[in-house]
Formats: structure tokens, sequence, C-alpha cells
């Protein structure tokens, strides 16, 4: 697995006011976690913003480098950014070990055009877009590529059916759908579903009316 080195400092002390400072000086404060501790440290803004592009929102390990020539593993656990300047405020990153195994989400990427909708005028439908796996940290792929250029109408692909490098564990049910092709009247039928539904009550409604009438006239006589 790719990995990238960013230089790093330890932060001692914290709270929005000093997060600010931080930032008007071109740094990012961040957290690193490990196993219920949290260490506050603090990156360079260009060097953090630089990898996060790089990484386009896969699992990438990142080598942290402090000062006293420290090394540390982490990956990216989160990171915030304002809402209206769209400038990264905060970062979250998870230690790990290269000897441990880990739980993270990888992105599923669809591949090709299905035969059942180049040839037989079927729609493409999408399932899941990532999957919950368990690897050793070296092992997690950047994402998982699909390729559905055989997949006919009718038929769908789904998690069990998914090929992984041998060390990956998949957490994910493996019936949870990937991608199907259905037939342009099945889209049909499945939009016009919820109106016949929306009917039934009011048959319902009617029938009670029809049976109350046929006991007030049972009454009269």
């Amino acid at each position: 697995m790719e990995r990238i080195s960013i230089k790093a400092e330890k932060r001692g002390s914290a709270g929005k006011g000093t997060a600010r400072s931080l930032r008007r000086k071109g740094i990012i404060p961040a957290i690193l976690y490990r196993e219920g501790s949290s260490l506050p440290i603090q990156l360079d803004k260009a060097e953090l913003g630089r990898f996060l592009h790089h990484s386009g929102g896969e699992q990438v390990i990142v080598s942290l480098a402090f000062p006293e020539g420290e090394n540390r593993l982490a990956l990216v656990k989160d990171y915030q950014v304002d809402p209206i300047r769209r400038e990264l405020l905060h970062t979250d990153f998870f230690e790990v070990s290269l000897k441990e195994m880990i739980k993270v989400v990888a992105a599923v990427r669809i591949l090709g055009e299905p035969i059942g909708v180049k040839r037989d005028g079927g729609t493409l439908q999408y399932g899941v877009s990532q999957i919950e796996i368990e690897c050793l940290p070296d092992s997690i792929p950047g994402h998982i590529d699909v390729d559905v250029t055989g997949l006919a109408v009718g038929h769908s692909l789904h998690v069990r059916d998914l090929s992984l490098p041998e060390g990956i564990t998949v957490l994910t049910p493996a019936e949870e759908v990937v991608a199907t092709v259905i037939t342009p009247k099945e889209e049909e039928v499945a939009a016009a579903a919820p109106a016949a539904e929306t009917a039934e009550p009011e048959v319902i409604k009617k029938g009670k009316e029809k049976e109350g009438e046929e006991t007030k006239a049972k009454a009269e006589k």
C-alpha cells in the first residue's frame, strides 16, 4: 500500500482560540488517536492539503514524522472543512501497527458498460458504494474495482461475487447488491408501485362504509 510522509509536531495547548491562531499561521490542528488515548498534534496546512488531495478520499497510510525522530503510521479518520470558505479546519488520525488487523471501509468502483444495457436496453442500478473489510494496514486497497461488462438483464452482482486479494476479510453481508441491470418494464412497475399502494386505503374505507350502510338498513327494518 502507498505510504506518504508528513511532518508533524506535538501540540501542547488546545481550545478554539489556539486553533484559530494556528490556522492564521498556516498550521492545521489535529488529533492522533490510538487505543483509547489521544495526542494533540499540528501539521503544515499546505502539506496536509496536498496529501488529502492526492489520496482522493481513499485509505492511504501516512507516516507522521516528528522532530524528535519519531515516526508514527496512521490513517485519516476524519477531517473538518469550513462549509463556506471550504478551508481545512481540523484533522483526526488513527494510529496503526503494521502487525495488527484493522477494520476499514473501502470504496467500490464500477467499471464498464453492462451487456444488458448496451445490447438489450436495460438500466444499470447501483447498490452499495463501499464495503467494510478487515486486513493488515499494508493490505488496504485504495478502492475495489468491479467489472460489470458481462452483467445481463435481470442479473446482479453481490458482495459475495467480489474478488479480493488474499488476507482481506469482507465484513459487509454477502447478499448486499453491488450492481444490477433491470428492464425498462421493471423500472416502470417500480415507479408505479407507490400509486397502487395509496389506492388501497380508499378501497378499505369504501368497504367499511358499505358495511355500515347494510347494518343501518337492518336496524331500520
